[in-house]
């Protein structure tokens, strides 16, 4: 059993996506060829934002981001110490400092009722991560931002798809930043990743900063970088979309069978809360688990493979630690030391799956 099912993705849009990338190789436009625009417009049409700004990856989206607001050295951001190191590394990165809000203890994403006590007057920005498919709640974190003058970009990258009180994740801020590395639940064959946003001026920041800060050719009127996604993962990407609302209805089906089958089988076992306002596309099926390393060793052996995301908070990390005390963020904390990632796909099996909770319930007993 694969982690991410991505073989029999490629199995039902073969057609497509081969028909897709040789269109690209027939017309030789490896780098923004008329899939690039093709793409942006598509997905702008999708989440309902103004402007889709195709990038390199969802860690360069974030990079962009921040240099499109004019992120200054020493301009803080808050955001969450649970998610992958990228979130803080592009706030550093970008001479910003990251500053580490603690999670809900049962959604794992930011806890919004934390973030107003962390403004600052070096406050430029709030990152709500949106961790395994679920936004937070970010109606609160927009209300918190436009009292104190704040931009708010939204870490998407495991939640395109996703909704948020009828809306779309990466349009529910100023920004939404995704990723289409392959296994997310819009993903290409390499890296790629996308801004979102409805303003325009951001939309024209973000598209020069993607080419070396260029307004048109060989005139570079800001700093930049070389953040283009390139025309043949675009055409992956473009070759996914006609199976992609099956996908996710498929996502939402099988993260509410995971549920119906393990509070009936290890009704102990605690699970990842989804708020009734919003659904979420389980980029991973997350669960927490006690003695995680002998869950995940006996898993193993019973031929499931699992993972985990993520090990260690980010005030916890050697490159991040002098931006937060070891003690902060308890919830940050303790959850790094139980989550637990299950086999997740729009391809997964009702056998697969029923195979993993039984072998989850042998693994825990």
């Amino acid at each position: 059993m694969d982690f991410i099912d991505l073989k029999s993705q490629y199995t039902a849009l073969r057609d497509n996506i081969n028909a897709r990338i040789q269109r690209v190789l027939d017309h030789g436009q490896y780098i923004l060829g008329p899939e690039v625009k093709e793409m942006e417009t598509a997905l702008a049409a999708y989440t309902g934002a103004k402007h889709c700004i195709s990038v390199a990856s969802g860690t360069e989206a974030l990079l962009i981001s921040l240099m499109a607001l004019d992120l200054q050295p020493g301009d803080e951001v808050i955001t969450s110490p649970f998610t992958f190191a990228a979130t803080a590394e592009m706030i550093v990165l970008a001479g910003g400092v990251p500053v580490f809000v603690d999670i809900e203890a049962d959604t794992a994403n930011i806890d919004a009722n934390l973030i107003e006590a962390a403004i600052t007057p070096r406050t430029r920005a709030i990152m709500p991560v949106s961790l395994y498919g679920q936004l937070a709640d970010m109606d609160t974190i927009n209300a918190i931002a436009q009292r104190h003058g704040l931009a708010v970009i939204e870490d998407a990258a495991q939640s395109f798809g996703a909704t948020y009180r009828g809306r779309k994740s990466c349009n529910t801020s100023t920004l939404g930043c995704t990723s289409f590395f392959p296994s997310k639940p819009l993903g290409c064959y390499g890296d790629g990743g996308a801004i979102f946003t409805s303003d325009d001026a951001l939309a024209q920041a973000c598209r020069e900063i993607r080419v070396h800060g260029q307004s048109q050719r060989y005139l570079h009127t800001r700093l930049g970088v070389g953040g283009r996604m390139d025309t043949l993962q675009c055409a992956v990407v473009l070759g996914k979309l006609d199976r992609f609302d099956w996908e996710i209805r498929r996502r939402l089906e099988l993260g509410d069978a995971y549920r119906a089958k393990l509070q009936a089988t290890i009704p102990s076992l605690q699970l990842l809360a989804v708020r009734p306002d919003r659904d979420c596309v389980w980029a991973q099926y997350t669960v927490f688990v006690d003695d995680r390393e002998a869950v995940q060793t006996r898993l193993k052996d019973a031929g499931i493979p699992t993972a985990v995301h993520y090990p260690r908070p980010l005030h916890h990390q050697p490159a991040y630690a002098r931006y937060g005390n070891p003690a902060d963020c308890p919830h940050s904390t303790a959850a790094a030391g139980r989550v637990m990632s299950l086999p997740m796909s729009a391809d997964l099996t009702e056998a697969q799956q029923d195979r993993v909770v039984a072998a989850l319930a042998q693994a825990i007993a």
